[in-house]
């Protein structure tokens, strides 16, 4: 099995590696490719993944190029995990906006729109060069905004899920919070990628007793101090939501916060300086404790899952992941990407029956929906007026004047990264 990371030179790769080489009775690769334009950062990458591989004894073969076309030649599965235009691309999204009083975030208001503008285009052709070279390999999108680029991929025809370690984050700290094994922890995860809700947490299955009620209870502190939200909020809501509905529900708290300290990628910009001289170290043969901090918890693991499920193998009958709504959310088009739990194997993810979602959740998840829609509009085919809209539409931004201003500001600060500009 032959395995291809495009952005294999990210500081997240060692965490997909230590993934790989634990787990390789549920994916047997024997040839892993890491893709990186940059030489240097992939040099080092690549050295500390073969250092894991030989320490875990696992015998696949490990290369590293940039030669994208040759890196995805054969691959029966492709995971794309890209930052086009690095940290300084996400400094600026998390910047920017803030003059406008505005969140600034990378995948989502402002910022994510920006970063969907620079990246839609070039993961549509990275797609068409795997398809030429393999048609029948699949697509793993980790890139942000994942809901965006999955839909971009599905509507072009590609064989695509899109996947994110939120889910998989939940279901591990409710485990351990339980004292059960990860796969005893279902959950009932509804929304959009980066705007979901855990509605009930199951054992045992789609059936299981929902236990959701008796952990609020328990341990409602510590999950709101992780979701920086008032425990309060939690218990009237009967639900926990992911982290990031923080940027909706306490928005102006959250700009005040941005205002006041460096930004996240001015952090992970340091962290990454640290890291990657790290991997330089040739007696390094593990994945350092400083990469938890970097974020992705679990993404390998969850990575492992879905290949091996879409690949015929071992993963989980049923896993949390991006794809088309076909019905599951009546409220939504069918062509719209939701993130839900699917019945995931070779034909792909099919999402599992959800429950009716209350209007608190539903009126969010299709204005975003709607937003969604004219970003990938603007991705697609450009223009002023069409990224003016899609932010205009954006519940984070919603006024004319924020709009306008964002837009100047985000056309200036992506001008090399947009054909069009």
């Amino acid at each position: 099995m032959k395995l291809t990371v495009v952005g294999g030179g990210s500081t997240y790769t060692p965490e997909l590696i230590d993934g790989f080489a634990r787990l390789r009775d549920t994916l047997p690769i024997t040839e892993l490719v890491l893709v990186d334009p940059a030489a240097d950062r992939l040099h080092l990458v690549g050295g500390l993944a073969r250092r894991i591989f030989a320490k875990q004894d696992h015998e696949g073969k490990i290369t590293t190029t940039s030669d994208l076309d040759a890196g995805v030649d054969g691959a029966d599965a492709v995971l794309l995990q890209l930052r086009v235009g690095g940290q300084a691309a996400r400094e600026q999204d998390e910047t920017w906006p803030l003059e406008c009083g505005c969140v600034g975030q990378e995948t989502t208001g402002a910022g994510g729109l920006a970063k969907a503008l620079r990246t839609v285009p070039v993961v549509l052709d990275i797609a068409e060069r795997v398809r030429r070279a393999n048609p029948d390999a699949w697509i793993i999108d980790f890139t942000n905004p994942v809901g965006i680029v999955t839909r971009a991929l599905l509507q072009a025809g590609h064989k695509a899920v899109g996947l994110c370690n939120v889910a998989i984050g939940f279901q591990r700290k409710f485990a351990g919070l339980l004292g059960v094994a990860p796969s005893e922890v279902h959950l009932d995860h509804v929304g959009l990628n980066h705007l979901t809700w855990e509605r009930a947490v199951r054992l045992g299955g789609p059936e299981g007793e929902n236990v959701l009620p008796r952990l609020l209870a328990e341990h409602g502190d510590a999950i709101a101090d992780d979701l920086r939200l008032p425990r309060p909020v939690l218990d009237r809501l009967g639900v926990v939501p992911s982290y990031y509905l923080r940027y909706f529900y306490a928005h102006d708290e959250v700009v005040r916060e941005l205002g006041t300290k460096p930004s996240r990628a001015a952090e992970v910009a340091a962290m990454e300086k640290e890291l990657l001289g790290m991997y330089g170290d040739p007696a390094l043969d593990e994945k350092p404790a400083l990469l938890a901090k970097r974020g992705g918890a679990f993404y390998s693991e969850a990575a492992v899952d879905l290949a091996a499920s879409l690949l015929g193998g071992g993963g989980s009958p049923y896993q949390v992941v991006n794809t088309y709504n076909n019905g599951t959310l009546p409220f939504l088009p069918d062509d719209a990407v939701i993130e839900t739990q699917a019945a995931v194997g070779a034909h792909g993810a099919a999402p599992l029956p959800v429950a009716p979602v209350d209007p608190l959740y539903a009126g969010l998840v299709a204005n975003v929906t709607a937003y969604e829609d004219l970003a990938l509009e603007a991705a697609l085919h450009g223009g002023r007026d069409r990224v003016f809209k899609a932010l205009l539409a954006h519940p984070l931004v919603g006024q004319y004047a924020y709009a306008d201003g964002l837009t100047d500001r985000l056309i200036a600060h992506n001008r090399e990264h947009l054909a069009w500009a």
